[in-house]
């Protein structure tokens, strides 16, 4: 079975409306339509662009504002979602729900279910300085071409919680991210790579470009789409299908075959997921 997938290096820039986000974020899709994409993946905290349009007085909106979009935010992706017949992994939101702030992915079905997940590990920024709270289980997602997972940015720079989605059964996993610095940058691109060598799993990942001025914590943004593969004979030996030029507004597409996963997790060079020693440590059934 194969999936195609794009992935969206989304520009941030200041915008006056939210028809403008809605504009900006079906052209993408649009173009991914044109690949014949069947999902498409936007980065996390690309919804903060809606801060950018301020409170009529010159100051940006905060992110206690933010969830006030998500009704308008959870309708325009259910409607693209249908429009188009694809799986959007809308990047995160932030909601509010029993008044804590948290960061979640959402998936939108073609049907017009929502899948949400909340980022699981929380970074010093968000709690500090936007009081994010953790989420507080892992669930994978079942699709017409596979199990997946969402996972964001700092998440997948913890190995367990990884296993844990594969022991799920997910065979991608979906990393929407945003950081502002090569640091940053660095540490999520070289985890992607060891946790698709550790778990014989896709990582498509992508990360916000361009900028805010106006919004606090999101005036910089280095980041880079790629779609990663474990390093075995079947794929290519940098173990990446595609990816981006660094800070460029574009999508990257690829096919992702998942027999080839099957394949190499019997018979590949290494099976790294068959010889994983249970009886030294633990494991997630």
């Amino acid at each position: 079975m194969k999936l195609r997938v794009s992935a969206v290096q989304y520009q941030l820039q200041t915008i006056s409306s939210f028809e403008q986000f809605a504009a900006q974020a079906e052209h993408y899709i649009r173009t991914a339509d044109e690949f014949g994409t069947e999902f498409v993946l936007f980065p996390e905290f690309f919804t903060t662009q809606l801060m950018s349009i301020g409170d009529g007085k010159g100051n940006a909106l905060t992110i206690e504002d933010l969830p006030d979009f998500t009704e308008q935010y959870e309708q325009l992706f259910t409607s693209l979602a249908a429009k188009y017949n694809m799986h959007l992994i809308g990047g995160t939101h932030v909601i509010r729900r029993e008044g804590k702030l948290y960061n979640t992915a959402h998936m939108f079905y073609p049907d017009g279910r929502i899948a949400r997940q909340a980022k699981i590990h929380i970074t010093p920024t968000e709690v500090q300085e936007w009081n994010m709270a953790p989420g507080d289980g892992l669930e994978v997602f079942d699709t017409d071409k596979g199990r997946i997972a969402m996972l964001t940015c700092y998440d997948i720079e913890f190995p367990e919680i990884v296993r844990m989605a594969k022991a799920k059964g997910a065979d991608v996993i979906f990393c929407p991210s945003c950081t502002d610095d090569r640091h940053g940058f660095y540490r999520v691109r070289y985890t992607s790579h060891a946790r698709a060598v550790e778990n014989q799993i896709y990582v498509v990942l992508t990360g916000t470009v361009g900028n805010l001025p106006t919004v606090d914590f999101m005036r910089a943004n280095y980041g880079q789409a790629a779609i990663i593969t474990p390093n075995d004979v079947p794929f290519p030996p940098r173990g990446i299908l595609a990816e981006g030029e660094i800070n460029d507004d574009m999508i990257v597409t690829a096919d992702l075959d998942l027999d080839l996963l099957y394949e190499v997790r019997e018979r590949g060079s290494v099976t790294t997921w068959r010889d994983r020693r249970t009886d030294l440590y633990t494991d997630w059934a």
